[in-house]
């Protein structure tokens, strides 16, 4: 598991910088640099969703599985992250593409 730290509030799973999902998908298989990657399990918080202040039932952990597609990054191992520390950069995102992993690093 790694530590995540999320920047994306408007996300439904987004519970002060940490993600309540379980787990989550980084996007960007032709990634060359961060701005390439996605956090493809990013979901706009809506009104409905806030009434859940996590979006899913779940308590927010600060440790999380991570399936990652950009496969070149160091940190990609058989389509899974690890990294000891992961970046979830998108502070006024409101779709996954405005999301990035600043943690990418360039093989």
């Amino acid at each position: 598991m790694t530590d995540l730290v999320c920047s994306a509030q408007n996300c439904r799973y987004n519970d002060s910088m940490y993600c309540c999902k379980g787990d989550i998908q980084v996007g960007g298989e032709e990634a060359k640099d961060c701005r390439d990657t996605c956090c493809e399990s990013f979901h706009e918080r809506t009104a409905d969703s806030a009434k859940d202040s996590c979006g899913c039932g779940m308590r927010p952990d600060r440790r999380i599985d991570i399936r990652c597609e950009a496969v070149n990054c160091e940190y990609n191992d058989d389509c899974v992250c690890h990294a000891d520390h992961v970046d979830i950069s998108g502070v006024a995102a409101c779709r996954c593409e405005e999301t990035e992993c600043v943690t990418f690093n360039g093989r």
